[in-house]
């Protein structure tokens, strides 16, 4: 192939990943509200969103073979840890990581505590727009978007952005 022919694709493909960027919403947005989905865990009991309306819900898509989204997990755990049991839940969405089975083991390896959801198909990921991992989204008690992370995101930017949103929510969950 030409030199000129193999730059021209370098550009466009170049071109492309940056309209993809520039169209990637903003994290410190509201953006409206949150995808309906309906997940099974991985003992097989489905969770859907609307099911934990009244909480802030912290939503991490995530895939085993991602560096970035292993790198993020101890403190994602952290969190989870000093809020479950309040208005609020994580839930970790495995995509591109296998069956059941492999994201069970995974999970486990990697010292994931907080409840994992496999998204066998990619429909939820395909819903929230991912465009790569890790991707975490925080929605409010009311089910809207308040503020997404795109790559990794730690203990101190998750509980920051946390904060406000559990002072909006109810006291009391069910």
């Amino acid at each position: 192939m030409k030199g000129w022919v193999k730059l021209l694709l370098l550009g466009l493909a170049a071109t492309a990943a940056a309209e993809l960027y520039l169209r990637a919403p903003s994290g410190d947005e509201a953006q409206g509200e949150a995808p309906a989905f309906r997940l099974p865990d991985l003992s097989g009991r489905e969770v859907t969103l609307a099911g934990l309306r009244g909480k802030v819900v912290a939503v991490n898509f995530w895939a085993s073979w991602c560096a970035p989204c292993r790198a993020e997990i101890p403190d994602l755990a952290q969190v989870y840890a000093a809020h479950r049991g309040g208005c609020f839940e994580m839930l970790g969405i495995a995509e591109e990581s296998g069956g059941r089975d492999e994201v069970a083991e995974s999970a486990q390896r990697f010292g994931i505590s907080y409840p994992v959801l496999l998204d066998l198909e990619g429909a939820a990921g395909d819903a929230f727009r991912i465009q790569g991992y890790p991707r975490t989204y925080l929605i409010d008690h009311q089910g809207r978007i308040r503020k997404s992370f795109a790559g990794a995101v730690d203990r101190e930017e998750l509980e920051g952005a946390l904060g406000p949103l559990l002072a909006e929510a109810p006291k009391t969950c069910s």
